[in-house]
C-alpha cells in the first residue's frame, strides 16, 4: 500500500476495534466514477477481489453493503454539478482490506456530513434511505470518520468478521 493509502486509511484504522494496522495481510481500492454506473464497477471490484482472496463465499453480503456505501456516497456526497477535470482524483473510492479474521470495506467520499439513519416508520419501508439500515444489518459494524491532512472528506467503513476468530 503506498503513502497515499496509508493518509486516507489513517482515520479509519483509528476508529476500527483495537486491530494491529500491520496486520493488514492484503487491500485492494478503486476509484468510482461520479456516476451512478459506478456501483456496477464497485460491485464487479469487489467480487473480482473476494475471488482472489479466496472469500467468494462472503460475496452476497460483502456486495450488498459495498453497493449501499458507494451508492450513499454519490447520493449525499457528490454535488451533482461538480466539473471532473483531467487528473484530479476522483471524488469517490472504494477500498477493501483484509485482516487474518476480518474484511473492511471503505468508501471515501468528498463531503464531511456525517452519514445519518433516516427515521420513522414511513422511511423504513421507503426504498431510499435504507442503506444505512441495510449496512448495520449485513455487516458486523460500520462507522465513519473525517479524513485527516490534506484530503477533504470523510471515510464511512463497514468491517466484517470472517474466518476462525
Amino acid at each position: 500500500m503506498g503513502t497515499n493509502g496509508s493518509t486516507v486509511l489513517e482515520p479509519l484504522r483509528q476508529g476500527l476495534p483495537p486491530i494491529d494496522p500491520g496486520a493488514v495481510s492484503t487491500s485492494a481500492s478503486c476509484a468510482l466514477p461520479a456516476r451512478y454506473e459506478a456501483v456496477r464497477g464497485a460491485r464487479k471490484f469487489t467480487s473480482a477481489t473476494l475471488d482472489r482472496w479466496e472469500l467468494s463465499e462472503r460475496f452476497d453480503d460483502v456486495a450488498l453493503v459495498v453497493s449501499e456505501l458507494v451508492t450513499n456516497a454519490l447520493r449525499h456526497a457528490v454535488p451533482g454539478d461538480a466539473p471532473q477535470e483531467e487528473g484530479q482524483n476522483p471524488p469517490v473510492r472504494l477500498h477493501l482490506m483484509r485482516w487474518s479474521s476480518r474484511l473492511v470495506c471503505a468508501v471515501r467520499d468528498p463531503s464531511q456530513e456525517s452519514p445519518e439513519p433516516r427515521g420513522g416508520e414511513e422511511d423504513f419501508a421507503a426504498e431510499s434511505g435504507r442503506g444505512l439500515f441495510l449496512i448495520d444489518s449485513f455487516s458486523d459494524s460500520w462507522g465513519w470518520h473525517p479524513l485527516a491532512g490534506t484530503l477533504r472528506g470523510k471515510v464511512v467503513w463497514a468491517l466484517f468478521r470472517i474466518g476462525a476468530e
